[in-house]
């Protein structure tokens, strides 16, 4: 099993230059972790108060969704805190389990895709090898998402079936997350149910919680997947071309790529620095001259083109 190739921080960096990289702290992870339930909390609000707004308040609510998601693998790799105690119990509890998922069981399926990342062996490849595609698949596709029927394969059919087969790690990675977290993820539901009624708008858990969850979250997922691996010559074989970074705009950080998602090539490099020194990360590389061989994107309609050019 040939793993990915690899990069050394000392092939880029100084001592001194990389050392704000390898700094975490002990606040952002929890704050950004408060930050998207605020964000989901305030869009909920608008939506119930001004019903109009509800549309936008999905979009908004589905992105975070994913945001949750977005920092429970920031917690895979320790990014939340440098407590690895309460790394563990906010990735899990307050962002894994809430949108499904299990931090236990998505740690080790994400540390083999960092592994093998566009290898045979990377589990994540399914997900980006059939790119691209036709425009009219690619179509189909997002209808699936944004009509549930994503949602009911991967989060509802793959939890019965690994509850039938006792086979985690034969499932694809809607079962290994959900297939472990089934109870926690309703016993977290039903305490939103019940929040929602004892303040007297019980609808706005179907309409303002699992509706995004059904639809936009499994929709601006698949985005987020194609954006980072589909359609990357060289990423199996050289490791600034392992990811690609995206180039988001202040519309697609809000309903598409939160919390720097969109830089997944500086990822890919140096997966222990936290997210939110992505950026920093990035215009550090890209000043240096490997910089140059990073694929990067000026925005996701432009990932969208390439990956269903397919004719």
């Amino acid at each position: 099993m040939p793993a990915a190739p690899r990069i050394r921080p000392s092939d880029l960096f100084t001592p001194d230059d990389w050392a704000p990289f390898q700094a975490r702290s002990p606040w952002i992870g929890p704050l950004l972790v408060l930050h998207c339930w605020a964000v989901i909390g305030a869009a909920l609000a608008v939506g119930v108060i001004w019903p109009l707004l509800i549309p936008l308040s999905i979009a908004v609510i589905g992105t975070r969704q994913l945001g949750l998601a977005i920092l429970m693998h920031e917690a895979a790799h320790g990014g939340l805190s440098p407590n690895r105690r309460l790394n563990d119990v906010l990735g899990h509890w307050l962002c894994a389990v809430p949108v499904g998922a299990s931090l236990a069981a998505y740690r080790p399926y994400h540390l083999a895709h960092h592994k093998y990342a566009q290898q045979a062996e990377d589990p994540d490849l399914v997900l980006s090898a059939p790119f691209p595609v036709t425009r009219g698949s690619l179509r189909r596709k997002i209808i699936r998402d944004l009509t549930g029927q994503t949602f009911f394969k991967q989060r509802v059919r793959y939890a019965f079936q690994a509850f039938r087969t006792r086979r985690d790690e034969d499932m694809a990675e809607g079962a290994v997350v959900t297939g472990r977290s089934v109870a926690a993820f309703l016993l977290v539901n039903a305490a939103l149910f019940a929040g929602l009624t004892l303040a007297g708008v019980w609808w706005a858990y179907f309409v303002l919680w699992l509706l995004p969850l059904t639809t936009w979250f499994p929709m601006v997922t698949r985005l987020r997947n194609i954006a980072e691996h589909a359609c990357v010559e060289g990423s199996a074989t050289d490791p600034f071309r392992a990811a690609r970074t995206t180039r988001a705009a202040w519309w697609e950080r809000a309903f598409i790529a939160p919390y720097w998602v969109n830089f997944h090539a500086e990822h890919h490099l140096f997966m222990h620095v936290p997210c939110w020194k992505l950026p920093a990360l990035h215009r550090a590389i890209r000043g240096r001259p490997q910089g140059a061989r990073m694929e990067v994107a000026d925005g996701y309609l432009s990932v969208l083109a390439e990956a269903s050019a397919r004719t």
